[in-house]
């Protein structure tokens, strides 16, 4: 089924789904039950500090029921807009995106948590410029790709602007600084240009001077190089290099096979900073055990997986790339989030998606599987 235009005679409408043409209700019910257990998570993990810092037990709860009804509302919405809308304005997307990466950057504008300047303070709330950036690029790189895929061959006419936007991108958000967000943005979009059929020798030149360049980014910033030795023997500075991912592993390893019992943790009594945030899964994993985070771990798979199909079966190459570019990017951001929190790489500071507290992440994330959805209304799964 083809697409319907989002505009028709100046008037707004919604893509009519037609009998027959459901979206993946399997991708759906996954969604929703990681959303489910990641609320649960923030409550669990983060009432004793949001007693101690707020007065409130149930801050951070209902804080992240209002930003996960808000994706929840956006996702369902933006299911219903034909993905072929987010074809036609890539370029104005791209342009509010850097915008915005411009403006965090500006002194009195852009907000510092955790040594980085990432937010732009708007009411109450914060937006993170850098989630959107990941989701823009994602929706133009799928469009360049799509309609550019004959020249992706050639380093000048097809890899080169590719390459050129995706660091410009990175570099700004370096800037910030914010290294576990740019690594998701450039594995993400290096993904998407493999899969459009780029030269592998393009790749081996890009390796060599990617490697280069991380090197001066470690060697540049010593609180990164500190974070490369406490990765390698955090018991060097088990009180500050080293702090977070001890007590990440003090959290998995008493849980065992069935866990401590959901609201049990210790960690979360001051020992884990921020619980809520990036190492959440760390307190899963203490309060439900192996076979808690195996189940989690079971579904982001079963994600993946869907994911993957509906990009296979999407009726065009923009749907194909841009399916694939979602995917890879939930896929990515998970990998990392894990892979920190049981120590088998340096803390880089990113969120896992669905469960960990958050605004711009988890409204970005749900903005994400609607538009993923949107496609498996017109693929032919």
């Amino acid at each position: 089924m083809a697409p319907i235009p989002i505009w028709k005679r100046g008037v707004f409408v919604f893509q009519k789904i037609k009998k027959g043409n459901k979206p993946d209700y399997i991708l759906l019910t996954v969604i929703l039950g990681l959303l489910i257990i990641g609320i649960v998570m923030v409550y669990s993990s983060s009432y004793v500090w949001a007693e101690y810092k707020y007065d409130d037990s149930m801050y951070y709860l209902k804080r992240q029921l209002l930003f996960a009804g808000a994706g929840v509302a956006a996702m369902f919405f933006i299911m219903r807009i034909p993905y072929n809308f987010w074809r036609k304005y890539a370029k104005l997307i791209m342009l509010c995106c850097f915008v915005l990466l411009f403006l965090v950057l500006i002194p009195g504008v852009g907000m510092v948590r955790g040594g980085a300047q990432s937010w732009i303070g708007v009411g109450a709330f914060s937006i993170q410029p850098s989630e959107f950036m990941k989701l823009g690029l994602i929706i133009f790189l799928a469009a360049y790709l799509s309609e550019n895929q004959k020249f992706i061959t050639s380093f000048k006419k097809g890899f080169f602007p590719s390459i050129i936007l995706t660091f410009t991108a990175f570099g700004l958000i370096m800037l910030q600084p914010d290294l576990g967000t740019g690594m998701v943005l450039v594995m993400t979009c290096m993904v998407m240009i493999f899969v459009s059929g780029a030269r592998l020798t393009h790749f081996f030149g890009l390796a060599a001077v990617g490697l280069a360049g991380f090197v001066f980014l470690i060697i540049s910033a010593p609180y990164r190089i500190s974070r490369i030795t406490a990765f390698l023997n955090p018991w060097e500075d088990p009180l500050g290099d080293g702090f977070q991912i001890i007590q990440s592993l003090y959290a998995i390893g008493p849980g065992g096979l069935l866990g401590l019992g959901l609201g049990d943790s210790l960690q979360k009594y001051f020992y884990l900073p921020e619980p809520q945030t990036d190492f959440i899964f760390a307190i899963l994993g203490e309060e439900l055990g192996f076979i808690g985070g195996t189940f989690v771990i079971g579904l982001f798979f079963l994600l993946f997986w869907r994911g993957i199909r509906i990009a296979l079966e999407a009726p065009d190459q923009f749907g194909r790339f841009l399916a694939l570019g979602i995917v890879s990017m939930v896929a990515i951001q998970v990998m990392i989030n894990i892979s920190v929190v049981i120590g088998l790489i340096p803390v880089t500071g990113i969120t896992l998606p669905f469960l960990s507290y958050g605004g711009s992440s988890l409204t970005l994330a749900l903005c994400s599987v609607g538009i993923l959805l949107n496609i498996s209304i017109n693929s032919k799964i």
